[in-house]
């Protein structure tokens, strides 16, 4: 491979008109399909396998005319002022221009109605409804307790109603004329916020909850660009010339750029879900600017072995070119296996991000040395800093990395256990760790939707704002009086279950019924999670009682089936993504201890990531964040965006590493030479993702800076612990064990040269004869 490289980088630079047209073209090209052909994303997406899904539907056979259960809903929290009323004037007022603006608005759905009217519907419904079942019993001439059926109905009203008991605070439903919340636009937003303004301006307390109403604005633009900003004024510091460190940025925008347009393009042929664009703009760029710099730091070195610019452009390309190949497969493969969680939009932001990284290794290994043929001797003008490092007494660069490796190399053993035991302690909170996916109760608590929650929650109680459905399949129940008798008994079932506030039949028909359930506690506590698993359990039994077919549903057992579904996936994912990342690194580097150490130790950083989240956000150490659920779908992007990144460091290190061993260098001298080329641009590496990603924790959303923290500090414990101080600690423990192969296993693996060993190279049997001496 690194000689097939090699020729690919000399080709690059000599004809880099035609490498630079080739890549101009492509992305115009691109871009035409995508502006002229491309389609709208989808804005759906399936779950299959789901019981709570399977419920939904299964509801929405039975009540095609009820809404769904992903209907684009949301509702409006009225509060008057402390010991006032709604129903006072002239807040009855406020709140019946509130409702009648809201009806008059186009995407609105009528029916929206005021919290005092549907309170009192709600009443005179339930006063109704016990007249009648008394006329029925006298007529039967049986007996009828007018005051129990009076408390059992005054309960089911508490449940369901939109007026607090003090009539201080209500809630306003409604839903928006569209099929799904994700068609919902910022102008539908904004039109019902304006009518709320109007509202707040009149003197009372109005705020809005519910999926319809989240933000559409992309969190995390103004920090992507402070990332960017920081990664440049990095990669200035390591090249000191303006020019080289604007070249990684070019190149990695113009590898997303090709990216994005592909991925819109392909909505010309296919379905693409909407979702898919964002893991591959993030990734792309990150890798994009990684393998570019490798690439280039690789360059720089040659030039002081060689005049011939051509040459040390094939040399780099053949060496850190093979090692971004392989590196990009690492990427490629953690990020096509998340297709295995089951999860489309999952599958296709995978798949998206793989593609973009495939493209960033390309415009690597074949743009970023057209440019360098463009610019010739100005690729590393507009110099700031001279590069004039201290060298050793046999002519080699003596540089912290330097320094670094024989420090490590004093005391191995102390090191290794350091990290094992520092890591290790830093992991234990895992054991502890609730996943659940964010509501409106973990918002951040400036905003509308965490002021809505914590009304409703003061004035209702947690549970309604985590309300299931039972949705009762009557259909195999010929008798009417038979199907009455089974939703009366599967609403005593389900009220009888531990940590149920109320559970009341919303409505019914021949076909069925759906049984409203109110919980006692919030969509984000384990006792939801367990009382759902409680009804699981008794479905089978209450099912072969009434004769009838049971589901649960809702968007707080939704949830929790689609969490419990990542949380299933977590172990099959990672054995995959593991599993072929081991094997890609035998063939790499020809051993069986170092892609067992590489790893281990990443294992050690993810569980330690994991441990420090959830001790900072779901426990609340230092009182920095408040306490909550870590978001579900974090430990997988995890572990497939930060396995690839640091495969990535390990194949740049460790790669030179070898490349010292297989050209004659002592397995101690090895480890020194590898630090020496690679420690400092690995380390830029690193730094450029750790900014990238801590600029996510100064966004005022919580779910975002736990993803920020947590990949942040994924990197820093990657790079920084486990390769930089875990990795050659072993390394010198392991000797020259560190290489065995066994001979079968050698004869059989294709030999990818990655380190260049087939390149004619003759300035190394010198440099490596000076290393040993």
């Amino acid at each position: 491979m690194a000689t097939l490289l090699y020729r690919l980088g000399k080709t690059a630079y000599r004809r880099w008109p035609i490498f630079i047209a080739a890549w101009l073209i492509a992305l115009i090209g691109l871009g035409a399909v995508a502006g002229y052909l491309s389609k709208p994303m989808s804005n759906t997406f399936s779950i299959p396998g789901i019981e709570s899904v399977e419920a939904a539907e299964l509801q929405q056979e039975l009540f095609p005319d009820a809404a769904a259960v992903d209907a684009p809903s949301a509702t409006i929290v009225v509060a008057a002022p402390e010991d006032e009323q709604l129903s006072d004037e002239p807040h009855a007022a406020t709140v019946a221009t509130l409702v009648s603006e809201l009806n008059a608005l186009e995407d609105v759905a009528d029916g929206v109605v005021g919290p005092v009217e549907a309170a009192a519907g709600l009443e005179a419904q339930a006063v109704g409804g016990v007249d009648q079942a008394q006329e029925q019993a006298t007529a039967a001439g049986q007996p009828f307790d007018r005051d129990a059926a009076l408390a059992r109905a005054t309960a089911q009203i508490d449940a369901a109603t939109p007026l607090s008991q003090d009539g201080r605070v209500g809630t306003v439903a409604f839903t928006f004329d569209t099929p799904t919340v994700l068609e919902v636009t910022p102008e539908m937003q904004d039109e019902v916020t304006e009518v709320i303004d109007t509202a707040r301006d009149a003197g009372l307390t109005v705020e809005v909850s519910g999926s319809a109403m989240q933000s559409m604005e992309p969190a995390g633009a103004s920090s992507e660009l402070i990332g960017i900003g920081l990664a440049l004024v990095i990669l200035a510091l390591t090249f000191g010339s303006l020019v080289a460190a604007g070249m990684p940025i070019v190149t990695a925008g113009i590898g997303v750029g090709i990216g994005l347009t592909a991925i819109t393009a392909m909505t010309a042929v296919t379905e693409v879900p909407s979702s898919t664009t964002a893991l591959a703009s993030m990734l792309g760029l990150a890798v994009g600017i990684d393998y570019a710099l490798f690439i280039l730091a690789r360059y720089r070195s040659e030039l002081e072995h060689t005049d011939d610019r051509q040459e040390a452009m094939g040399i780099a390309v053949g060496t850190a070119g093979s090692a971004v190949v392989f590196a990009g497969l690492t990427v490629i493969i953690a990020l096509v296996a998340l297709s295995v969680v089951g999860i489309s939009f999952l599958t296709a932001m995978g798949l998206g991000a793989a593609a973009t990284v495939a493209v960033a290794v390309l415009v690597a290994l074949t743009l970023l040395p057209a440019i360098l043929g463009m610019l010739k001797t100005k690729a590393f003008s507009l110099r700031f800093r001279r590069y004039t490092p201290a060298r050793e007494a046999n002519g080699h660069v003596l540089n912290h990395g330097v320094r670094w490796a024989r420090f490590i190399g004093r005391a191995p053993l102390v090191w290794v256990l350091l990290v094992v035991v520092g890591l290790g302690a830093l992991a234990i909170p895992v054991k502890d760790m609730h996943l659940a996916l964010p509501t409106d109760s973990t918002a951040a608590e400036d905003t509308t939707q965490r002021k809505a929650s914590d009304l409703v929650t003061e004035a209702f109680g947690p549970g309604r704002l985590s309300p299931m459905l039972v949705v009762v399949d009557a259909r195999g129940v010929e008798d009417p009086q038979e199907q009455q008798a089974a939703y009366q008994a599967v609403t005593e079932w389900a009220g009888g279950q531990e940590d149920v506030a109320s559970a009341m039949m919303a409505t019914g028909n021949d076909k069925g019924a759906m049984i409203l359930l109110t919980p006692s506690s919030g969509a984000e506590d384990t006792a939801t999670e367990e009382l759902l698993q409680s009804l699981r359990d008794g479905e089978q039994a209450i099912e072969d009682e009434t004769g009838t077919s049971i589901g649960v549903t809702g968007m707080t057992a939704i949830q929790t089936d689609v969490s419990e579904k990542l949380a299933d996936a977590l172990p099959v994912y990672l054995a995959i993504v593991i599993g072929l990342a081991f094997v890609l690194l035998v063939m790499v580097f020809r051993s069986l201890l170092v892609p067992l150490t590489a790893t281990l130790g990443f294992l050690l950083s993810v569980m330690a990531t994991l441990g420090a989240t959830v001790a900072i956000f779901q426990e609340g150490l230092f009182g920095i964040f408040p306490g909550q659920p870590i978001v579900s779908f974090i430990p997988i992007f995890l572990i497939g965006v930060v396995f690839g990144l640091a495969m990535d460091y390990q194949v740049f290190l460790v790669t030179r590493i070898r490349e010292a061993h297989v050209h004659g260098a002592s397995y101690r001298e090895a480890v020194v030479d590898g630090f020496r080329n690679s420690a400092r641009v690995v380390t830029a590496a690193a730094l450029i993702m750790t900014s990238v990603f801590a600029g996510f924790i100064f966004i005022d959303e919580p779910i975002v800076q736990s993803m920020g923290f947590a990949l942040a500090a994924a990197v820093i414990f990657d790079a920084f612990v486990v390769r930089m101080v875990l990795i050659p600690a072993l390394m010198y423990l392991m000797g020259e064990k560190a290489w065995y192969l066994p001979r079968w296993l050698d004869r059989i693996l294709p030999n990818v040269d990655i380190e260049g060993e087939n390149l004619h190279r003759p300035h190394l049997e010198d440099h490596y004869a000076k290393v040993n001496a």
